[in-house]
C-alpha cells in the first residue's frame, strides 16, 4: 500500500478536475479508474466530489460555475503543490514572475490554497495543508504517479520552480532531438518538463496529471469504450512502463501510465 500520512513543502500532493459536466464526469472517472465518489456540499447546489480508493481520497472533482464557462474556461486537471506557507509562497511567485490568479484563501478547515500561472502560461495551484493533506494514497493503481509540465519556455520555467520551490533540475536527451527535464525535490523524484512541440500546434502551456493504471492498453481500450478521445496512443518509455494521453469526455486532457518501478511514497 502507497500509503502518505504527509506531504514535505514542494512535493505534489493533489489533482482535482474542474468539468463541465461533474455527473458525466464522475460516471467516466469512477468506471475507468475504479474510484468511489463522496459528495461534499459546498454551497446550494454545489459540491466537492473526493474521488477514493480503499476509503481514502485519491482525487476530486467539482462542476465549473456558470461564468467559468461562459468565459470559454476549458474542462481542466489541476495539480496541486505542498508549501509550508501559501501567503509567502504566492508573494514569492508573484515576485519571480508568475500571476496569481486567485489569491490565498481558506477551504474550510481543510487547508490553504492559491492558484498560479507560471511566467509560461501555465496554471498550478499551491496548498497549505490543516486537516486535508491532499493524496493518501500514490503510485499504485487507480493513484496520482505524475505530474508534468508541458511548456514554451523550458528554461524560464525551470528558473521559476527552482527559485520557488527548490527545484533542482537537469535537461537530459531522450534521443532523436527529444529532451526531458526531470524534477528532483529534497532529493525525491517529483515529476518532469517538456518543450511543447510544433506538432501540438496552439496547445498553451499547462501541468499534465498522470493516474497509474495495472495495464495501460486495457485501461486505454476502457477509456475509449467510454467516450475518451485517445490523442496518445499507448507506448513505452524505456524503463519507466507505458503510457498514452488522452481527453476525457468533457475535454480534460490527462495520461495514463503503467509503472514498471513505482516510486515508494513521499515522507514529510
Amino acid at each position: 500500500m502507497q500509503e502518505v500520512t504527509k506531504y514535505p513543502a514542494g512535493t505534489f500532493s493533489w489533482a482535482d478536475l474542474a468539468t463541465t459536466d461533474a455527473a458525466g464526469a464522475k460516471q467516466f472517472y469512477t468506471e475507468l479508474m475504479g474510484w468511489t465518489p463522496y459528495d461534499i456540499p459546498i454551497g446550494p447546489d454545489s459540491f466537492y466530489t473526493m474521488l477514493q480508493l480503499d476509503g481514502r481520497d485519491v482525487a476530486a472533482l467539482s462542476q465549473m460555475s456558470e461564468e467559468q464557462q461562459s468565459q470559454g474556461m476549458p474542462a481542466m486537471w489541476n495539480s496541486y503543490v505542498t508549501v509550508e506557507n501559501v501567503d509567502k509562497s504566492a508573494e514569492k511567485a508573484a515576485a519571480l514572475g508568475g500571476t496569481v490568479m486567485a489569491p490565498p484563501f481558506d477551504v474550510f478547515d481543510s487547508g490553504r490554497m492559491a492558484v498560479v500561472q507560471d511566467p509560461t502560461g501555465a496554471v498550478f495551484s499551491i496548498w497549505q495543508a490543516k486537516s486535508h493533506i491532499g493524496a493518501k494514497l500514490v503510485n499504485m493503481p487507480g493513484t496520482l504517479a505524475w505530474n508534468e509540465l508541458m511548456t514554451t519556455d523550458v528554461g524560464k520555467a525551470k528558473s521559476f520552480y527552482s527559485q520557488l520551490f527548490g527545484w533542482e533540475t537537469q535537461t537530459v536527451d531522450m534521443g532523436n532531438g527529444v529532451e526531458y527535464t526531470p524534477i528532483m525535490n529534497k532529493g525525491r523524484s517529483n515529476g518532469g518538463m517538456m518543450q511543447l512541440s510544433q506538432e501540438w500546434g496552439d496547445v498553451p502551456a499547462h501541468w499534465m496529471v498522470y493516474f497509474s493504471v495495472a495495464d495501460c492498453d486495457a485501461s486505454v481500450a476502457k477509456a475509449r469504450s467510454l467516450g475518451a478521445n485517445i490523442q496518445v496512443p499507448p507506448q513505452d518509455i524505456p524503463e519507466i512502463g507505458r503510457f498514452s494521453v488522452m481527453q476525457d469526455p468533457q475535454g480534460a486532457a490527462f495520461s495514463l501510465i503503467q509503472l514498471l518501478r513505482p516510486d515508494p511514497p513521499p515522507v514529510g
